[in-house]
């Protein structure tokens, strides 16, 4: 296994999704929160690719599986009101 460590951004240009830190948090505002029993690459905003990418990713525990989890982590979150 890679051990790199990539980044929110990284991920978000890896999935051709704008990635400053601004956009990344108004698409987590936008796409969350997921129900808790979706799984992440299942959300129906995913391309084909960006879900077969997330999906793979995360079975072979690769190098993008932290962030990856981090951003299903965010997007499963319930605000808090």
């Amino acid at each position: 296994m890679d051990t790199q460590q990539h980044s929110m951004a990284d991920l978000f240009a890896q999935l051709g999704l704008p990635a400053t830190p601004a956009e990344i948090e108004e698409f987590i505002r936008t796409h969350g929160p997921l129900a808790n029993q979706l799984a992440l690459y299942r959300a129906p905003f995913w391309s084909d690719s960006q879900r077969c990418f997330l999906k793979e990713e995360i079975i072979e525990d690769a190098d993008w599986s932290a962030v990856i989890d981090e951003l299903n982590s965010r997007l499963h979150e319930q605000p808090t009101n």
